[in-house]
């Protein structure tokens, strides 16, 4: 059938159902992770200037050169739909956390847009989950960033299941020297490379180390090495890094083609892929960026470091791997009223419901029994409360276990019991947002006044 409602924008997602309770999952296992890491949430506009994220990335990088959903406002500004979060905290960390202790400990959750391929996995809408410690420049918070990533991937199910890879890019006068070498390297076998990688040459000759031809990733066995670069400085950080990180258990690969995406990486750079081979196979990655600050235009370098992880593409794995959550949007008890005297009993039964930790539904509108007992059946409810007129006179409602097809005839003074008593303590839902409220003392007359 053809219609004239216009269909969601191609590389866009609506998120609702089973997705939507693995993204909550996700973010649940993830803000408790940084949380009890001593960080706090931060969330930047979805606008930034144009500027910023080209100052950041990269004149020659990938976002900036085709991926950029970018536009005019009414007064001819530059304005993007922001790629990535990096460049966004350091701006808010620059304009906001000057002088907060330091290092500031930032973390976020955030929809990003890059006009890229569609494809399993990678949309035009995207979200992260990342962190970022800013104002402090030590190898241990480094191997502290990677650790936090790898115990969310753990604790989300995913343990066993990725490698981490890890690579050292030194500091911007050591690059300078290999970036010549490497230049070089490639420019004497042109002959072997594509266009996109005779153009990442010409750009930015470290994206090389990051191409998909089969005859590049060869030569890359030979090519100049990133490590060989180092002075003694660079390469006592990057050894640290990797002293921590044996401290903490964390496995490692070390793979010394690993550059990243972005151009404002320096030192330490990492990724988590999945081990398939393909083409995409990360799930996420991270680096330290002590120039960033100076590359988006402030006076100095601040030193920093985070990562951010790929919501959609951890759904997406946690999903082919079978790792199954509980539904906490589960209805246990479906009321089914026929009448008006029946209404007005179930409507303050279904409110004490709650106050219980069931979770209930009240059918609403006049439709048959019949139809009604399709929409608990559609909804999985546990149980279905059904009061008729009769039902309603005597104070009684017929309840049938949807799981063992049994119904009996109860009392509604009798039912909730009867539902919790047989629902998994664990299922009960108790939160309020009340409990969060910090609840003062009024002060008595004996107690001293703050002028006094």
């Amino acid at each position: 059938m053809s219609s004239s409602v216009p269909q969601k924008v191609r590389g866009m997602q609506d998120i609702f159902g089973e997705y939507q309770r693995y993204f909550n999952f996700l973010k649940k296992v993830a803000r408790h992770e940084f949380r009890k890491n001593g960080f706090t949430r931060i969330s930047t506009p979805i606008v930034e200037m144009q500027e910023l994220i080209v100052r950041s990335a990269g004149i020659g990088s990938d976002v900036v050169s085709k991926e950029m959903y970018s536009f005019q406002d009414r007064k001819g500004r530059e304005l993007v739909l922001k790629p990535e979060s990096t460049a966004g905290v350091m701006r808010a960390y620059l304009e906001n956390f000057l002088d907060e202790p330091q290092p500031v400990y930032l973390y976020y959750i955030e929809p990003h847009f890059r006009y890229d391929r569609p494809q399993k996995g990678r949309y035009r809408q995207f979200h992260q989950v990342g962190a970022e410690i800013i104002g402090e420049i030590d190898p241990v918070l480094d191997a502290k960033m990677i650790h936090i990533g790898c115990s969310v991937l753990d604790n989300i199910g995913l343990k066993g299941r990725y490698k981490l890879k890890l690579n050292s890019l030194g500091v911007a006068k050591e690059r300078e020297k290999y970036v010549q070498e490497l230049q070089s390297f490639f420019e004497a076998r042109a002959h072997l490379l594509d266009e996109t990688d005779i153009a990442r040459l010409r750009a930015n000759p470290l994206r090389i180390l990051d191409s998909k031809n089969e005859d590049v990733k060869e030569l890359l066995k030979v090519a100049p090495k990133i490590t060989d670069f180092l002075k003694k400085e660079s390469k006592d950080f990057y050894s640290k890094v990797k002293a921590y990180l044996d401290i903490l258990g964390v496995e490692y690969e070390e793979d010394h083609t690993l550059v990243r995406g972005l151009d404002y990486y320096s030192h330490t750079v990492w990724e988590w892929v999945d081990g398939s081979g393909r083409t995409q196979d990360a799930f996420g990655g991270g680096g330290r960026y002590d120039d960033l600050s100076k590359n988006i235009g402030h006076k100095e370098s601040v030193p920093a470091v985070g990562f951010a992880l790929g919501a959609e593409r951890l759904i997406e794995t946690l999903v082919d791997t079978g790792v199954k959550l509980r539904n906490k949007d589960a209805i246990h008890l479906y009321f089914i009223q026929l009448g008006e005297d029946a209404t007005k009993m179930i409507l303050p039964l279904s409110i004490e419901a709650r106050n219980r930790g069931v979770n209930s539904m009240l059918s609403l509108g006049t439709p048959s029994l019949k139809v009604q007992m399709k929409k608990a059946n559609r909804l999985w409810a546990r149980y279905v409360a059904i009061v008729g007129i009769m039902e309603a006179k005597k104070g009684i409602c017929q309840l049938k276990d949807m799981l063992n097809g049994t119904q009996e005839e109860l009392r509604l003074s009798d039912l909730l019991d009867r539902v919790v008593a047989n629902i998994d303590a664990k299922e009960l839902d108790f939160y309020s947002p009340t409990k969060d409220f910090v609840i003062e003392e009024p002060k008595t007359d004996s107690e001293p006044s703050e002028n006094s």
